[in-house]
Formats: C-alpha cells, structure tokens, sequence
C-alpha cells in the first residue's frame, strides 16, 4: 500500500511537472527539459559504463545533451537567427578528440556509446522543440504526444492486467501482452479524437493516424529500453522518481515516437501550407 501512494503522488507530480512547464511558457518549458534531458542521458551512461571497457564521460555527455537542446531551441522559435547547431557539432568533434588523450582500453566503445546516447535521447528531445514551434507556438500539440503516450501506458496497463494471456515479446518484457498492446491503442485513438476536438486543424483521421504512430514507436522504444536494462542486468535506469524509476524509465516510450510524430506533423503542416 505504501508503494502504491508513493506511486501514485510521485506519479502525479511528474504529470504535473511535465504538463505546466510545456502550457506555461517557452522558457518554463525550456527550463525544465533541459534538465529533464540532460539527466536522462547521464542515466543511460551509467548504465551503458557498466560495460567492460566502456567509460564515458558522464559530464561531456551531459553539456553535449543541454548544447543540442538549447541550440534546438533557440533555431526552432527563431529567438536567435545563427546556426548555433554548429557549436553543438563542434562540442562532439572536441569529444571525440578527447579520446585521444584518455588512454582507455577501446576508445571505440566510448566514442559509440556517446554516439549512442546523443543520437537515441538526446536528439528525440530536442525534437519536442520543433514539434513545438511546429506552427508558431504549439503547446497542445506537443502535450498530445505525453498524454498520448500516458494514456496507451495506462490502456495497456489495466487491459494487460486484466485480459493479458498472449506474450507480445517475452525475451524482453515477459510483463507485456498483445491485449495489453491493442487496449492501450484504442484508448490512445479516444485520446486522438478528443484532441481533434480542440485542435480542429488536424482532422479526426490524421488524429488517430498520430496517435498510433505514438503507440507503435512508443511500444518499441519501451522494449529497447527493457532490452538495455536486461543486457546490464538492472531493474530500473534510476531511483529519481519514487517508485517509478529513473527518468529514462519515464521517457522510453518517447525516445523512437517523437522522430516519427516529427516528420508526420512536418509533413501535414508543410502540406497544409
């Protein structure tokens, strides 16, 4: 019982943190993904550097992750004009210099790894700049894609629990069920058309089309998550979070759906336009 309240408030509050800092303003938003962005990162690598012979540096990582998602921001609102994309791409060519004079044992790990990191959260956060700065300020737009995500969790949860007997990739994730899998989706198309309800500019059917880009690249961003957890033999990516996890537990779903929802709302928009 005590495990579930503190899951349960810390579990709110997290909604809570997410939600206000994207409707309250750019720079509460920029404020606090950053942050968020920047640790779950650190996350992955303290996991990855559990490896043989992989050790990265947990603060370069960090100050690449916050340059990219800052430069992101500031392109994406059009705040500042420069190409400040290119000191981000700068920071990583000293990174991989600086390999050279660390003396590790397979620099090649370390250079990947970084890579890894950068490429599979980093860049997915910074996304959520342009998805929302998509048309002007979008805030709803990009609270869509959490709730989305928040809602097929709960779906497949509660269906899963309940109705759950055929394993949807056991190796994995012995937990997760295909009915699990089809209950979230259809509560995320509900989510879908509520949304076409405020945000009329994107029809109904391209609503559900998002929605389930969210549920099916979200799936496979969970179980590449559970697949990282499982190949370094931890339970969580973190303790951040009371009774939840690290924040990369949170952000999984997330990290392969955003890309995805990215180029499909760029194309709707460009479309449209």
């Amino acid at each position: 019982m005590n495990n579930f309240v503190t899951r349960t408030l810390s579990g709110i509050m997290f909604v809570g943190l997410v939600a206000g800092s994207i409707l309250l303003s750019p720079y509460a938003f920029l404020a606090f993904f950053a942050i968020i962005c920047g640790w779950t990162v650190r996350e992955f690598h303290i996991l990855t550097n559990k490896q043989k012979d992989v050790t990265v540096n947990l603060w370069f990582a960090f100050i690449g992750t916050i340059l990219l998602f800052v430069s992101s921001f500031l392109s994406s609102s059009g705040i500042v004009q420069y190409p400040l994309l290119s000191v981000y791409g700068f920071f990583v060519v000293l990174v991989l210099v600086y390999e050279l004079f660390r003396k590790q044992p397979n620099a090649i790990h370390n250079w990947a790894y970084f890579i890894l990191g950068q490429v599979f959260i980093a860049l997915p956060f910074s996304l959520l700049n342009f998805i929302l700065y998509i048309q002007e300020w979008q805030p709803i737009i990009l609270l869509s894609v959490f709730v989305t995500i928040w809602v097929n969790d709960t779906g497949a949860y509660l269906v899963g629990v309940t109705f759950g007997k055929h394993r949807l990739f056991e190796r994995i994730s012995p937990k997760k069920s295909w009915e699990g899998f089809f209950g979230g989706a259809t509560l995320a198309m509900l989510s879908g058309y509520i949304f076409s309800l405020y945000i009329p500019q994107i029809s109904l059917i391209n609503w559900l089309i998002f929605s389930e880009i969210i549920v099916l690249f979200g799936t496979f961003g969970d179980l590449i998550e559970s697949l990282l957890k499982r190949t370094v033999n931890v339970k969580d990516s973190g303790t951040v979070i009371p009774g939840h996890g690290g924040l990369l537990d949170r952000f999984d779903s997330m990290l392969l759906a955003v890309p995805v929802v990215y180029m499909f709302l760029s194309f709707l928009f460009n479309h449209a336009s």
